[in-house]
């Protein structure tokens, strides 16, 4: 069993860090493997080879049944996965690369007189069968399994194969939760084996041969912590997670070891020695927490979570994993068109796993010449990970594939239509001799500077780019956060990691616990790139405000709040001294490191303006409450009702009078409706429809407004849905940044 909880977060300081984060760089684009190339040159063993089993070289691919469990009762059944079996043989996929079939949680039913588990002989009657079955179609095979024994195993006390000892002589005493499904269990449930004891690392391996002997090919190990939003240190699985590495080693058999979910990254350099993928995040299925497989939050999320991880894939160790690529399902999946593409495309620029979760007996016709693009999948099995380059709403990642090919992907995180601009300098190089759309397959010739390109809502563009000319470094200023004037419960604490040895935190849950980079000096009035580096473990989101002005949301993620992540996104200065604030009134942000200025004042400009519903005006009964899946950490609840609840966006700043797109940001389950007023003028009914108070759904509707300031009221004459946000598009008019483009940068 897996839960989808939302990680609340605390702030906390783990004195364990992981040694191959210690002393990296602070520019990951090039140096995803410095450390462990300096240790080998050293003689050191900082940073070791992931599992070494022969199956780790690339990123693997297939299907996991536990995202169709989610949706379809009693789905686990050696019927059902002899059906995805065969139905991946006859889709074609087979010859793209998709060739795991895996089976999830659930398949057990007892123990053998080894205290081993064992299938549930009424839905799986033959498993060894099924293995075959699964290899003659081509395929490799997968199981799952959890650390730890489990409580009718203990109680029996099995004799461990090939020792004198017992289940319970192995066990640490008092008995302890096992992994991170028994936490807080009394008895636990599942019980923590203590690798110090003779007879535990010959029961895992006892488990493992079982395995083996039946012919498996891939193993999950889930629950395991630090991680799987559980850091409680008692329950910690390193151990484990080491003794089932050494137990596949002895096995004889090639097995893939994959360790879930949601890992803490404080402990990277156990999880890259001993296993060839860790589960970066919680699960993507929404389980009962919308009407579908997966919605585009959860996916985000994954945009937002890898940037703390970036750095840390390769063969020597390990992948990301970002969980089931919920593609081909049609509307069962929860995932548009331009949705599935943007998933598709971070899981290939992140060379994480590929393995679908839908129905593959049921994959349509969309999703089958999606995951058919073998140019796609060629990023994917690069080896090559990307990092994020530029972040917010339109964020762009890159990865350097070596001899001046560069995979670029553009992505749109706002539901309309959105412009991205990028300049190659950002990039490092100073021109694209060729450039290769890969989803579209055209080439598009040479792109002097910079590319551009009007992106899809939740859309993306991936392009392979050839790369020429050097470009010098662009000034830039660092200010340090404990240097900057904190107010309320904001403090500084150390941090091995951080730039200056020290971080900020507790910045949010009221307007003045804040930190502010005053003296921040520009030559000229401009736009410039601001990167923000930052801890979190989950999501979190900053806010800042520049000298005094509306709040701008940086919504973020990553896997440590003891090592550093970075974004980078537009801010516009003004000539001379200007101040910039963070913090978080509503919902929790992450731990700030640092900030750097850096550019000319020639930066692309923001193509949208957000606002938060919960920091906007709120009148009656509407109130701020958290939302881990929202943007800013948090919503607007109880609008409407007996209370009357409204929420006004005040001073909402347009260039311009005219017709605006605004993106509507909402949670209902079922039809709400808000009435929307604007300016004071006549309201208007706007009807929504939705599956879930945790998790935004979006739509856009014009919207005139006037040059200047504007105010924006939504309430309800019942009960309305929940709101997060709005976001606004700049007019094409006002988009001239675009103007005299060559017509291929500029998608219509």
């Amino acid at each position: 069993m897996r839960t989808a909880a939302v990680h609340l977060g605390k702030y906390k300081d783990v004195t364990q860090t992981a040694a191959c984060h210690l002393f990296r760089p602070r520019n990951y684009r090039f140096f995803g493997l410095w450390l462990c190339l300096v240790s080998g040159l050293l003689g050191a063993t900082l940073c070791a080879f992931a599992q070494v089993n022969d199956v780790g070289q690339r990123p693997y691919m297939g299907w996991s049944s536990f995202s169709q469990q989610t949706i379809t009762s009693n789905f686990l059944t050696q019927a059902n996965i002899t059906a995805q079996s065969d139905a991946l043989l006859v889709s074609g996929l087979q010859s793209h690369g998709f060739n795991y079939i895996n089976i999830d949680s659930g398949w057990q039913g007892g123990f053998d007189g080894y205290g081993r588990p064992i299938p549930d002989s009424t839905t799986f009657p033959d498993i060894h069968g099924l293995v075959e079955h699964i290899h003659a179609n081509g395929q490799k095979a997968g199981i799952y399994w959890i650390p730890g024994v489990e409580l009718p195993a203990v109680t029996a006390n099995y004799p461990i194969l090939g020792t004198p000892y017992h289940i319970q002589d192995i066990l640490v005493v008092p008995h302890a939760p096992g992994n991170a499904f028994s936490s807080g269990q009394n008895p636990p449930f599942h019980n923590k084996i203590d690798f110090t004891k003779p007879g535990a690392q010959e029961y895992v391996n006892s488990v493992v041969n079982l395995f083996a002997s039946w012919g498996f090919d891939f193993i999950k190990l889930d629950g395991v912590t630090p991680g799987s939003f559980n850091d409680n240190l008692n329950i910690n699985n390193l151990s484990d997670v080491q003794a089932w590495s050494q137990a596949i080693a002895q096995s004889g058999r090639p097995i893939w070891l994959t360790i879930s979910w949601a890992l803490d990254e404080d402990y990277l350099s156990t999880w890259q020695e001993f296993a060839n993928a860790r589960r970066t995040d919680g699960d993507i299925e929404c389980e009962g927490g919308c009407a579908t497989l997966t919605d585009w939050p959860r996916v985000a999320l994954r945009f937002y979570d890898l940037v703390g991880w970036e750095h840390a894939a390769g063969p020597r160790i390990g992948w990301n994993d970002l969980d089931s690529l919920e593609v081909g399902s049609g509307s069962t999946g929860g995932l548009n068109e331009e949705e599935q593409k943007s998933a598709m495309t971070l899981w290939a620029m992140a060379n994480a796993p590929l393995y679908l979760g839908g129905d593959l007996t049921n994959l349509d016709p969309v999703g089958k010449q999606l995951l058919s693009n073998d140019e796609v999948i060629a990023v994917d099995q690069s080896g090559r990970f990307a990092t994020q380059v530029l972040g917010g709403d339109t964020p762009v990642w890159t990865a350097s594939v070596g001899n001046g090919i560069y995979y670029v992907a553009l992505l749109n995180m706002n539901a309309f239509a959105s412009p991205v601009i990028v300049p190659w300098k950002t990039l490092g190089f100073a021109t694209a001799l060729e450039v290769r759309d890969l989803w579209n397959h055209n080439d598009l010739g040479n792109s002097p500077q910079r590319f551009s390109a009007l992106i899809p809502g939740h859309g993306v563009r991936l392009l392979k780019v050839k790369a020429a000319g050097q470009v010098r470094p662009e000034p830039s200023q660092r200010y340090e956060a404990e240097a900057a004037t904190l107010s309320g419960s904001a403090s500084v604490s150390n941090c091995v990691a951080c730039s200056g040895g020290a971080k900020v935190g507790f910045l949010g849950l009221g307007a003045n616990n804040t930190v502010t980079f005053n003296n921040v000096i520009v030559p000229r009035t401009g736009i410039y790139e601001m990167q923000v580096d930052y801890l979190t473990l989950g999501p979190r989101a900053l806010l800042f405000s520049v000298n005094h002005g509306p709040f701008v949301t940086v919504n973020v993620g990553g896997g440590s709040f003891n090592l550093p992540a970075s974004t980078t996104v537009p801010v516009e200065l003004r000539a001379g001294s200007n101040s910039i604030q963070f913090g978080n009134p509503t919902s929790y942000p992450p731990d700030l490191d640092r900030i750097v200025i850096g550019g000319n004042g020639s930066a692309p400009p923001p193509s949208s303006i957000t606002y938060e519903a919960e920091n906007a005006a709120l009148g009656g009964s509407a109130s701020a409450v958290y939302c881990g899946l929202c943007s800013g950490a948090s919503k607007a609840g109880n609008i409407g009702g007996a209370g009357n609840g409204t929420v006004t966006f005040t001073n909402v700043n347009i260039p311009a009078t005219g017709t605006y797109q605004v993106e509507i940001d909402y949670l209902t389950s079922g039809t709400r409706s808000f009435f929307v007023r604007v300016n004071g003028g006549t309201s208007f009914n706007l009807s929504l429809n939705g599956s879930s108070f945790g998790s935004p759904a979006s739509t856009v509707i014009a919207i005139e407004l006037q040059a200047g300031n504007n105010a924006i009221e939504f309430g309800s004459n019942g009960y309305g849905p929940d709101l997060d946000r709005i976001a606004i598009a700049l007019s094409h008019k006002e988009r001239t940044a675009f103007e005299g483009l060559p017509s291929y940068e500029y998608d219509r």
